[in-house]
């Protein structure tokens, strides 16, 4: 079945309710001609998704008549089924999850509804070197394979690009934390992915695939989760999904939520009881058309997160507990329509994506510690808010030429522009009046093209080797307005700049009898250069701008399936060379500013495994062990030689055990017990002036009955009730002047209920 979608170029799923041993297929047929011989006698069905998505199922069983009970003499043993194979669209074009070679991760979505994941973090506790930062949902930061450059988000682009289907979601922004609802599967691509994606990304790719509209087929569900958090608020989340034919060649789909995540902190200055409540709403409509060869998909998504406050709380005589003179307010709207025209043929394959993405974010932090510079008097207020609006429109258009003999190729082009704009002020509050001590009005707009494409070429024996490049060029045009009354530095800021370059990808592999492969693979990440323009002052010269970095990346890879397909083994050995590395960074005052803060290195394994004990038990586990080390320090950082990356542990693990049995004919009963250990890091580059944080673990447990139309599940969430310092910045404008620490949200207990009509 999964060799049959890889040669008709289509996705599938739920081949293992499919048995019996597979059928030779000689000649030329129609896909369904294919598959309705393929499934013929194996006891399953098939149905369409969409025009290259196919789901397998099971078929209901004929009444059986009624016998007569004999004596049993011997027990048969159950056979153990292998691991079905997942197929994934990560590489531009259907394969099995293992035959491409790099760091490429996939958590389907029965995987996420049996461990009840529903946001970025669930996935970093399931996937290899996956790490988030842990200020707040919309806040976060997201880092892969040990690469970190700093422990906040601002002018840089994002190490990682996130992705809804098949465009990015963000530049330089926070991650909008998008939930995880009806969602088809998640994907994540270690190492800088230029010659399959066109928008380009320095460390990874965070994609998430969503369950696309079905024809002909009406379907919905409904969903509802409550939670009790010790010491703190009650939280609850309602979904829902439809799907609705339109006509014979069309479909419809909506999903719709609304979360709402009590807090648990409590502010001792502000008398105030579980100050970080977080509320998430949002939803998705997807139409989709087949017109013979072609398809057409139209999208709209949006998500509104709104956090009351932050999670860090100050180290003080008595234990930790939150201080604060303001509330640390955050919100991050996130809107997205797109289009998607796509057709394949004996000509080949095209796809065409234009999308227009507008994301909004704003936040507010206590500034009283750091403003007493600005008044006379004692100051009784400091507060900061930033906010940014950003625009972005996006064509990505991509051509697969026929797979015909030993080559294939592809090749893309890509375009966006982008506008950022910016605002953000500091007041003071002294003698009961307010005042404004600095404000900055700031403007980016950016342009990037680029050209980008993999050819591979089958030498035979099972090898292949590939090469691939992405062409760019980038323009950068800044505009600022900084009023900065004495002792600041009020002034303009008008500048342009343009970057180009080649990042190449070469690679090499050979196919394993069984479906394994071992790979050596080598590519290149690139981060465009800009201006800065805050601070109290105006920046001196070797602040004012920051330069491109890039990134090399050398990766020995290996995918192995033994014991008969039961055990599914991914390890990868890499390094990587870090050049230049941009980093946000923060002045004496609070104020932010980006900087070029010198060379790196990251070395290391990274294992997945996957194994199938029994038909009921399946264990997998994954492990990052790696040494981030910054080698050269540019000047003017006064950072010690035995610097490291900020935020990545040299070790970090986790595990997944799921167990199954039948109750009755229809219902049965899931246990799921997750796992998984973050190791000691620092927040900033010197270890000098940052405490060590991590070394805990987090786990989640959950006992679940379900049938086919219904699921009911119990989950405890940090069921040791670990209280530890999660990796996260908490408030530049007190940092360093008291000891921020974010604890793991208390033991937590839901209720989950669901049902499909």
């Amino acid at each position: 079945m999964i060799e049959l979608g890889v040669r008709m170029g289509v996705s599938v799923g739920g081949v293992e309710a499919c048995g019996g041993p597979g059928t030779p297929l000689v000649g030329s047929f129609t896909l369904r001609e294919a598959l309705d011989r393929a499934v013929a006698g194996r006891g399953c069905g098939y149905a369409f998704v969409d025009a290259h998505t196919i789901r397998f199922s099971p078929l209901k069983p004929a009444p059986r008549p009624r016998i007569v009970a004999r004596p049993v003499m011997a027990t048969a043993v159950e056979p153990v089924a292998p691991l079905a194979p997942l197929i994934i669209t990560a590489g531009k074009r259907p394969a099995r999850l293992g035959s491409l070679p790099g760091g490429v991760s996939v958590i389907g979505s029965p995987q996420l509804r049996d461990t009840g994941a529903g946001e970025t973090g669930s996935v970093a506790r399931q996937t290899a070197g996956f790490i988030t930062t842990n200020l707040g949902a919309g806040r976060n930061k997201i880092l892969l394979r040990g690469l970190s450059d700093g422990t906040f988000t601002g002018r840089t682009q994002s190490t990682v690009g996130t992705y809804l289907d098949d465009l990015p979601v963000n530049y330089n922004a926070p991650d909008p934390d998008l939930r995880l609802i009806d969602v088809d599967r998640v994907e994540v691509l270690r190492g800088p992915q230029g010659a399959l994606y066109g928008g380009g990304s320095l460390s990874g790719i965070y994609r998430i695939v969503t369950r696309a509209p079905e024809l002909g087929a009406y379907a919905a569900s409904a969903g509802a989760t409550f939670a009790d958090t010790e010491s703190g608020s009650r939280s609850y989340r309602f979904e829902g999904v439809i799907n609705v034919p339109t006509s014979a060649k069309s479909a419809l789909r909506a999903t719709i939520y609304h979360d709402v995540d009590g807090g648990y902190l409590d502010d001792v200055n502000l008398r105030l009881s579980n100050v970080d409540k977080t509320t998430r709403r949002g939803g998705r409509v997807a139409w989709r058309v087949e017109r013979g060869e072609w398809e057409v998909r139209l999208g709209v998504a949006g998500q509104s997160v709104s956090s009351k406050d932050t999670q860090y709380v100050t180290l003080a005589p008595g234990g930790p507990r939150r201080a604060n003179q303001v509330r640390e307010n955050h919100r991050n709207r996130l809107g997205q329509t797109s289009l998607k025209i796509s057709g394949s043929g004996d000509w080949g394959r095209f796809e065409s994506v234009t999308g227009y993405v507008t994301h909004n974010f704003a936040s507010r932090y206590d500034a009283t510690l750091a403003v007493t510079q600005f008044a006379e008097k004692g100051v009784e207020l400091g507060f900061y808010d930033e906010s940014s609006r950003v625009r972005m429109l996006v064509e990505d258009a991509l051509y697969t030429g026929p797979e015909r003999g030993r080559l294939r190729w592809m090749i893309g082009m890509f375009a966006s522009r982008s506008i950022e704009e910016g605002d953000s002020e500091l007041r003071v509050r002294a003698a009961s009046m307010t005042r404004r001590v600095y404000n900055e009005d700031r403007k980016d707009q950016l342009n990037e093209y680029a050209i980008y494409g993999e050819a591979s070429y089958d030498l035979g024996g099972g090898w292949k080797a590939a090469v691939g490049g992405r062409s760019f060029k980038t323009t950068v045009h800044t505009r600022s307005y900084v009023i900065a009354p004495f002792p600041g530095t009020s002034r303009n800021l008008d500048r342009t700049a343009s970057f180009g370059g080649f990042s190449p990808k070469v690679s090499l592999q050979r196919d394993l009898s069984g479906g394994g492969m071992i790979y050596a693979l080598t590519s290149e990440g690139y981060r465009a250069g800009g201006f800065n323009s805050g601070g109290l002052t105006t920046p001196s010269e070797t602040r004012r701008v920051f330069k491109p970095d890039h990134l090399r990346n050398y990766e020995l890879g290996a995918t192995l399936t033994p014991f008969k397909g039961r055990l599914n083994l991914r390890t990868a050995l890499f390094y990587d060379d870090w050049r230049d590395i941009q980093t946000d960074q923060y002045f004496s005052s609070g104020l932010s500013y980006t900087a070029n803060i010198g060379d790196g290195r990251n070395r290391g394994v990274e294992i997945e495994a996957v194994w199938r004990a029994t038909s009921r038990l399946t264990v997998s586990g994954n492990a990052l062990f790696n040494g981030p080390k910054l080698t050269r320090i540019a000047p003017g950082f006064g950072v010690s030689a035995t610097a490291s990356l900020p935020g990545v542990p040299d070790v970090s693990f986790g595990s997944l055990v799921t167990y199954q049995r039948p109750l009755t004919a229809k219902a049965s009963l899931m246990l799921t017990a997750e796992t998984g250990y973050i190791g000691p890091s620092r927040l900033t580059f010197d270890p000098r002036y940052s405490p060590s944080m991590g070394g805990y673990y987090t786990g989640k447990l959950s006992a679940q009955v379900m049938t086919d139309r219904w699921r009911a599940a119990v989950f405890v969430s940090n069921p040791s009730n670990i209280s530890s310092d999660t990796f996260a910045y908490g408030n530049p404008f007190s940092f360093g002047q008291v000891r921020q620490v974010t604890p793991q949200r208390p033991r937590t207990w839901s209720l989950a209920l669901s049902a499909n009509f």
